[in-house]
């Protein structure tokens, strides 16, 4: 399922060319929409995660960019919310429908409610479980796992006490990292003295996980946050045991506080995800779908019934050694920004 596309996107968005995510499209027999906007709703589970209204904004410009106009739910984290809203979406007859979903498993029902009108669904960056999207597109999760191990390996000593705090088993990307992280971790003689799964993504939970590990463990070497969100307050619990900067730590979705931990030395690495790539490519291959073109997948993922073509991009592990190359040279963020609260050196 791991395919190297990072960086596909350029000039992706200009509207005359019409181009696909990295022009694997075959446009013979593309019907034509004559006078007519494609229609789009675009299902969030919540924003309370940074990223997501990235994903948003770029989504929405794209998909106007190549003539379709998105309609935006938010379900704050709530199931039954976004079931709803999925609905409001096929009682407006929108041409496709895109989901962030709160819950993997909850979605298959109105999933196939939608695909019986004949509209077409994205799982956007989390797998519908049994649901037969139409498509899923997200970077490479086992590879998040995988990033997140090899740092902790790296920077942790042998027999090293370890601790790992995962996002909600709801979200079924999380069980991919975990099977990616323990794909790297078995090999190596380290201690998982906590670990725990933060409901909703959660950034408390973390804060609580550190408490409650360090009342199992006083000697913690290194701890494995699910996202960025998360490590923020793991990161403020070992403050206040004086263990910040002492302690090896992971996040991921290259979140602008993670970055400036990173350059202070309280996080030691984060997997940034491009969503600028990812949204720019799910916009195209929205409207790709309905105009008819052919898509060629990267490969296909069981989604425990069905094998669902999807398109993988490639996470990037941002530390101290590359965070200016990328993140600053390459202008995701400022320099200003990156280095708020020290020197740059």
């Amino acid at each position: 399922m791991k395919k190297k596309i990072i960086a596909l996107f350029i000039l992706m968005i200009i509207p005359s060319m019409f181009l696909s995510c990295d022009n694997r499209t075959k446009k013979e027999n593309t019907p034509q929409i004559v006078n007519n906007k494609i229609h789009i709703g675009f299902a969030f589970d919540s924003f309370v995660i940074e990223r997501w209204e990235r994903d948003r904004d770029v989504f929405v410009s794209t998909a106007k960019e190549l003539g379709a106009q998105v309609n935006v739910q938010n379900a704050n984290g709530d199931v039954q919310e976004q079931i709803e809203q999925i609905e409001y979406f096929i009682d407006k007859g929108v041409d496709v429908i895109v989901i962030v979903s709160v819950d993997s498993k909850a979605c298959k029902e109105v999933v196939q409610k939608a695909k019986d009108k004949g509209i077409y669904v994205i799982a956007y960056d989390r797998l519908i479980e049994n649901g037969n999207a139409d498509f899923y597109i997200s970077f490479d999760n086992k590879e998040v796992g995988r990033l997140m191990a090899k740092t902790l390996v790296d920077h942790v000593p042998p027999e090293g006490n370890i601790v790992t705090i995962f996002g909600p088993q709801t979200d079924y990307n999380v069980t991919l990292m975990e099977e990616g992280f323990n794909e790297v971790i078995k090999d190596y003689p380290l201690n998982i003295v906590y670990s725990v799964y933060a409901k909703d993504w959660l950034a408390e939970e973390a804060f609580t996980a550190i408490h409650n590990a360090l009342d199992i463990e006083k000697n913690i070497h290194g701890v494995m946050c699910g996202n960025d969100n998360l490590a923020s307050q793991a990161v403020l619990a070992l403050s206040e045991n004086r263990l910040a900067s002492k302690v090896a730590l992971t996040g991921q979705d290259g979140d602008l506080a993670a970055f400036q931990r990173i350059v202070e030395g309280t996080q030691t690495m984060t997997v940034y995800k491009p969503v600028d790539q990812l949204a720019k490519c799910a916009a195209a291959l929205a409207v790709n779908l309905v105009k008819g073109v052919d898509v060629t997948p990267d490969a296909y993922i069981n989604d425990g019934t069905y094998d669902v073509p999807c398109i993988i991009l490639e996470p990037i592990p941002i530390t101290r050694d590359n965070i200016d190359k990328i993140i600053i040279e390459g202008g995701v963020q400022k320099k200003e920004e990156v280095y708020l609260n020290v020197k740059y050196r």
